[in-house]
């Protein structure tokens, strides 16, 4: 985890930096001299995003032992091995799309009755996709 809040607290300083030159050139080009605001607040929160990412990351890191990737002699053969389990074949993040794009939908043509199916389909394709493999076909035999 420490080359990862690395990564992300470099990509938030350059943020933050670019957000301060954005601002003073945005000032000093515009006729009336005013700040763009849009781009100056896009950045300053992408920087916030990133800041948040690495924070975390820099956290959990202190409380983990050092992965082969954090360390200068680990080897690319100490990484190898079982890294999780992904599910091979499941419907439920389609499910979740559509329910998403029915959200959007909703919030585009500003129809609340759709935006609260979409979010009420969000919540239950969530909780398909969480308890995939604690019931149904999936769920693993008792012995």
């Amino acid at each position: 985890m420490k080359t990862e809040y690395k990564i992300f607290a470099g990509v938030a300083v350059f943020l933050f930096g670019a957000a301060a030159v954005y601002g003073v050139w945005t000032h000093g080009v515009s006729p009336t001299h005013d700040v763009e605001w849009i781009g100056f607040v896009a950045l300053i929160l992408s920087g916030l995003l990133c800041a948040m990412c690495g924070g975390f990351f820099w956290f959990v890191a202190r409380r983990i032992d050092l992965r082969p990737e954090d360390r200068e002699d680990g080897e690319i053969a100490e990484g190898a091995g079982e890294i999780g389990f992904f599910s091979p074949g499941s419907y439920w993040p389609f499910g979740i799309a559509l329910a998403a794009a029915i959200t959007g939908m909703g919030l585009v043509y500003w129809m609340w009755w759709l935006i609260l199916v979409g979010l009420i389909m969000v919540i239950f394709g969530a909780c398909g996709m969480l308890f995939e493999y604690y019931s149904g076909t999936r769920h693993p035999a008792e012995h």
